[in-house]
């Protein structure tokens, strides 16, 4: 297959349901390669998203483009070439793990109409997950049924896995390792869209993020720049009067800021350590911390300036 540097492109997508807008003109772009993380809040339109992606759904407006074919026209085509692995896997509870294999080799025949080589993929994969072969879906824990998932999605060997909060519900150890084994599919070559709540694991896993909000994108860009350019000031004052957020043409843009007497927290976004360490020189600035976030940190950071109950800071920056 030819290599693409691209293997999703999403261009103004739009989905409605009644008059409310999903996914209210989304872009952006998955680069071969990348364990691509989707964040966002319930109704966000993370999975409408991938819904669109697989051609479950028709889009209303905008573009797009998995491993080069329109879901639109082209969403057999297009499912029969990816892994996919939802929230809620639909497995059937009275075959053994061994079965499911030898039922879903049916959907990913070969050149030469056999199933023989997604068979053998399948049980090598089972084997590796120290899954038995002989026992009943019935039978598995969730997370031994994620890992059945997880194995039929990757026998057929596909280019883009996407996984739409796979982890949902598995305990801590179980789901770190499901995780992590995305890492390696990216080694492989292979490039994994990955949505998740599990922030602080995505962050071990991910070369890139997109954040969303209400249907739009916030930002969308490698995880090492996005931490390379984003602050946490705690900035404490010599009196009570202070500035709620740093002033115009300092170099730093606002995401979100929190005040208390003699105190602030700043979220900035600013070019280099530098453009922070400036803050020191403000009138009335007694101390200065600065820190490189979570990207927890920076998620509730640009979630919780977008909440309408709550203003927003004097300036909040918006990233494409």
């Amino acid at each position: 297959m030819k290599h693409l540097a691209e293997v999703i492109q999403v261009e103004g997508l739009v989905k409605r349901y009644g008059f409310r807008a999903v996914v209210n003109g989304l872009s952006l772009a998955v680069p071969e390669g990348a364990v691509f993380g989707l964040l966002g809040e319930n109704g966000a339109g993370k999975t409408t998203t991938i819904q669109a992606l697989l051609g479950l759904i028709q889009r209303d407006a905008g573009r797009l483009e998995v491993l080069g074919l329109d879901p639109a026209r082209q969403g057999l085509e297009v499912r029969q070439r990816i892994g996919y692995v939802p929230e809620a896997p639909v497995l059937y509870d009275w075959m053994t793990v061994k079965e499911v294999g030898w039922f879903a080799a049916g959907f990913h025949l070969d050149p030469q109409g056999s199933t023989a080589g997604y068979q053998a993929r399948y049980a090598e994969l089972t084997r590796s997950f120290e899954l038995p072969a002989k026992r009943r879906i019935k039978a598995l824990s969730k997370g031994m049924r994620a890992k059945v998932s997880l194995a039929v999605a990757l026998a057929s060997d596909p280019p883009l896995l996407i996984l739409d909060e796979p982890t949902s519900g598995l305990d801590v150890l179980v789901r770190r390792e499901f995780l992590e084994s995305m890492v390696d599919l990216a080694v492989a070559g292979r490039t994994v869209l990955l949505s998740s709540h599990q922030i602080g694991e995505v962050e071990r896993v991910a070369s890139h993020i997109a954040l969303l909000h209400q249907g739009q994108l916030i930002l969308a860009e490698p995880l090492d720049e996005l931490k390379a350019r984003t602050f946490l000031l705690r900035v404490t004052f010599a009196s009570r009067d202070h500035p709620e957020a740093p002033p115009h043409g300092r170099g730093l843009d606002l995401i979100d800021a929190s005040v208390a007497p003699r105190q602030a927290r700043w979220l900035v976004r600013a070019a280099d350590r530098a453009a922070c360490e400036a803050v020191r020189a403000l009138p009335g600035v007694e101390g200065l911390q600065i820190e490189t976030p979570s990207l927890e940190e920076i998620y509730v950071g640009f979630m919780r300036a977008r909440r309408p109950e709550r203003p927003a800071p004097p300036r909040v920056v918006h990233v494409a």
